[in-house]
């Protein structure tokens, strides 16, 4: 297989605030950096209403309630030759009805496109299911970041196993570190602390850590949660800053303020990994089951952190094997009773930041780059033509009415396939 030289990237970029932008932009630079990659770049998808200053890495920006926005990018992509693109999906980034507005851009395209799924909807509406399908369709490879995705993908939507990738989410190369070391530049000495990283939002549950916090302080009366980032932006639209309030508020209703804090800010990620590297207890209460990757779990994970999160479908995988501590959506009680017990038994949080530490090795970001591009080179190999997936019609049984018409000149590819 002949490795790509020149690979495009399709998603939301920095320093749009958001998670598929975070990993667009890892992944990018991860790619860039490896050996015979010679040209990259990234189209980044612009929500409307909103201005971005983008890198020079960003060569073409889509403003997503503009069609003719993904036309043109087509053709950019097309004119300059990369030798693959990389989308990045995720329904609510794209326009259109189900995000299908991309279809007017992966449908121009005559480079293979390698989707990454970083949402897989168990129960789709028929939009969502059509929209799917054809982002499958036109797709040499889709690559999933779970086992639960790619169960979903043949048992749902019936892709077949071969065109099925699963790459672990993407993490930093950072050394095993001890968290008292790393409270120093922050004021916490003498602190225990555990941490929730991510974009606010009611999905997170941080409402039940909090009501948890009473049980724990009581066991642990150093301890501080300390909940870090900004309010999602589109949250913000809609809400303003009520659900960060209501938090606020409940805090001071259960007498913790002084084992909570709140730091309303969107942090680089060196910034970042020195508050994961602080914390002695990393928590993702996360409400809904249906949550197939989290970016703030696997940079935990990666970085040794003891980790105690509800049963989501990433973490369920990632924190198999003794490897963290899953406990009950939205059963506070559990879970500051498993906080307490963890924080109590320094043998036993010690042995979980290492399994966790060690596990995570081949999630570096070099390591999956190197996934990513033999993916890259094997969707550049001629694709064989699809199955007919209909039950062969004898010619007799055919009739004017049955007959299906032809596709119209000029119809998309992915119109044209049977």
């Amino acid at each position: 297989m002949t490795r790509p030289q020149k690979i495009a990237f399709v998603g939301n970029s920095l320093p749009r605030r958001c998670g598929i932008a975070t990993f667009t932009t890892d992944l990018h630079q991860a790619i860039a950096k490896s050996s015979g990659v010679a040209d990259t770049g990234i189209v980044a998808m612009t929500d409307h209403g909103h201005v971005y200053d983008y890198p020079p890495t960003v060569l073409f920006q889509v403003r997503d309630d503009r069609i003719e926005d993904y036309v043109r990018a087509a053709e950019f992509l097309n004119r300059a030759a990369f030798d693959v693109v990389s989308l990045q999906h995720e329904f609510g980034i794209f326009g259109g009805e189900a995000g299908g507005d991309i279809m007017a851009m992966l449908s121009r395209l005559t480079m293979p496109v390698v989707t990454t799924l970083h949402t897989v909807v168990e129960e789709p509406t028929p939009a969502h299911r059509r929209v799917f399908g054809q982002v499958v369709d036109s797709s040499a490879k889709i690559v999933v970041m779970a086992e639960k995705a790619r169960e979903l993908l043949r048992d749902i939507y019936r892709v077949p196993s071969d065109k099925i990738e699963v790459i672990a989410h993407g993490i930093p190369s950072f050394p095993f570190v001890e968290p008292d070391d790393a409270k120093i530049q922050f004021g916490f000495e003498g602190r225990t602390v555990i941490l929730t990283f991510g974009l606010l939002s009611p999905n997170k549950g941080i409402e039940v850590m909090i009501d948890a916090m009473p049980a724990i302080v009581a066991k642990r009366p150093d301890v501080l949660y300390l909940v870090l980032g900004a309010t999602h932006p589109n949250l913000v639209r809609e809400q303003g800053e009520a659900y960060r309030e209501s938090l606020v508020a409940r805090v001071k209703e259960l007498a913790v303020e002084d084992h909570v804090v709140f730091l309303d800010r969107f942090v680089d990620q060196p910034k970042l990994l020195a508050f994961i590297a602080a914390c002695d207890v990393y928590v993702t209460p996360y409400l809904n089951e249906a949550q197939m990757t989290s970016g703030t779990l696997a940079y935990s994970f990666g970085l040794g952190k003891a980790v105690v999160s509800t049963p989501y479908w990433h973490a369920s995988e990632l924190l198999a094997g003794g490897r963290g501590i899953l406990v009950p959506f939205g059963d506070a009680a559990a879970t500051g009773a498993q906080i307490a017990a963890l924080l109590g038994d320094a043998p036993r949080l010690r042995s979980m930041r290492e399994r966790a530490y060690a596990g995570s090795r081949s999630m570096t970001w070099e390591k999956t780059a190197a996934r990513y591009l033999s993916v890259f080179a094997q969707a550049r190999l001629p694709r064989p033509p699809r199955p007919v997936l209909r039950q062969a019609i004898r010619a007799h049984d055919l009739t004017p009415a049955s007959s299906p018409s032809p596709p119209e000149a000029g119809s998309p590819a992915w119109m044209q396939r049977s």
